[in-house]
């Protein structure tokens, strides 16, 4: 009896001593993450909900300075969906990025099992290969402009060199897409190679020798090898790309601005002539259609996160 009571008493006075502490941690751990809640309200939070605000008032270039702008709800999204330009935007959308991201992938994942191969240079090569990649975009798009130029490109001269005569890359309504979505590739592919060749790296040898003992040739080895175990890898390369690609403006906007008759218009494009290319801005459709692509983004990146809760 002597002996319970004391311990009976001493729980309580241990679990006083226990509380501060962990308040303090508690603190701590409040503390260490307050840089970057506040870093993402103010660069995230704030701009998203001020653009969403904006899509849904009737802004012009007084009131956007004065903050008078009467509330229209979603008047800027039904002028959007019925604007002649939505539909050939969003197909231009979708063909820039999903052409975009299947040959950045296939280059990037071919030249990744390339430079597995030990061989001498291999790591001056990749490093070369990362040149697309460093280079700011503006000067990426003023090269390929220059290169894809109708009269005095480099392109169009080997063309008419092997005979098969110019074209008119950048001002023909059939071939301005093509043309940046070219360029859009070969900027990529450096991103696909690094992060595909870093999953490669992780892929264990041994899983290879096994396979080739039990009588695997190279395709098998690498479809049913290499390939699963590069999945993870793979999704999220692919997603990242996607959400690059979706808003890729300023290489469209150098090499065509969108042109020529709207013929490589995306909604990035679109969303920048309507909020600042116009004489007379139209902040909230622009504003719309940004959200658009938010949302196109955010959807695609759910479906990932909900696959690899069921992976």
């Amino acid at each position: 009896m002597s002996t319970r009571i004391p311990m009976a008493l001493d729980r309580p006075a241990a679990r006083a001593r226990r509380a501060p502490r962990r308040r303090s941690g508690q603190w701590a751990a409040w503390a260490f993450l307050a840089p970057v809640v506040l870093y993402l309200l103010l660069f995230y939070a704030y701009p998203l909900f001020r653009n969403v605000e904006l899509s849904l008032r009737s802004y012009t270039v007084r009131s956007f300075v004065q903050g008078d702008a009467p509330f229209a709800g979603f008047a800027n999204y039904a002028e959007v969906f019925a604007d002649a330009t939505f539909w050939p935007a969003l197909w231009h959308t979708v063909v820039f990025t999903v052409v975009s991201l299947v040959f950045q992938f296939a280059i990037g994942l071919a030249l990744a099992l390339f430079f597995t191969k030990n061989f001498r240079l291999s790591a001056t090569l990749r490093a070369l290969f990362l040149v697309p990649w460093l280079l700011p975009l503006i000067v990426s798009a003023s090269t390929w402009s220059w290169m894809l130029n109708s009269d005095s490109g480099v392109v169009n001269a080997a063309l008419t060199w092997l005979g098969l005569g110019p074209v008119n890359w950048l001002t023909s309504p059939d071939w301005a897409l093509w043309s940046v979505t070219i360029a859009n590739i070969w900027i990529g592919i450096p991103f696909n190679l690094v992060v595909l060749y870093s999953g490669l790296q992780a892929v264990s040898p041994d899983i290879h020798e096994a396979a080739a003992l039990d009588g695997a040739g190279a395709w098998q080895r690498f479809s049913k090898v290499t390939f699963p175990l590069l999945r993870p890898v793979s999704a999220i390369t692919l997603l990242l790309g996607l959400v690059y690609t979706l808003k890729v403006f300023d290489l469209i906007w150098i090499m065509t601005k969108g042109g020529p008759s709207g013929a490589s218009t995306t909604f990035a494009t679109w969303s920048y002539r309507l909020g600042f290319g116009n004489l007379v801005p139209s902040f909230g459709p622009g504003a719309a259609v940004g959200n658009l692509l938010i949302v196109m983004a955010l959807v695609f990146g759910l479906v990932y996160v909900r696959r690899r809760s069921l992976a």
